[in-house]
């Protein structure tokens, strides 16, 4: 089965290569020390701190093939490509919840660039998917975990 497109801004697609750099240089140089270190306790059979620092080691290399996997299939939006006619992931979009009649900006990002604190919400989230294809000033529902929730879209933008 291929591997699943994993959809970027370009933004995104620098983020994550910078978090790789960081953990295939620093990271993997500390837990080589904390290795090397444990090391020198002597019987390594019945050492906790080499068998923490092997696990952190482990579970390092497995995060550095996950995003080496999503980085190989990265499909990377062109900001200058994105059309605003409706929403689409890149675009970033006004709304007014009519539940709490507050105004909402979001940007529709992939999954591994969702970070609903800094308003960049996925593609696949509740809000995100049902936004999807929408024009400005039509109405959507939304089921989610609290309950229905309904917006109005007022804007799309780059």
């Amino acid at each position: 089965m291929p591997d699943k497109k994993t959809i970027l801004t370009y933004e995104g697609l620098k983020e994550l290569e910078k978090q790789l750099d960081y953990l295939k240089g620093k990271k993997r140089l500390e837990i080589a020390e904390k290795i090397k270190k444990a090391i020198s306790f002597g019987d390594i059979s019945e050492n906790s701190e080499y068998d923490e620092a092997k696990n952190e080691q482990a579970a390092l290399e497995s995060q550095i093939i996950k995003l080496e996997n999503s980085l190989r299939n990265a499909e990377v939006i062109d900001d200058e490509s994105i059309k605003t006619d409706k929403v689409r992931i890149g675009c970033k979009v006004r709304i007014r919840d009519l539940n709490y009649d507050e105004e909402e900006e979001y940007q529709i990002v992939g999954s591994m660039e969702a970070d609903p604190s800094r308003q960049r919400i996925s593609d696949e989230s509740p809000v995100g998917s049902a936004l999807l294809g929408k024009k400005v000033k039509e109405t959507i529902e939304v089921d989610a975990p609290l309950g229905s929730m309904k917006f109005v879209i007022l804007e799309i933008s780059k």
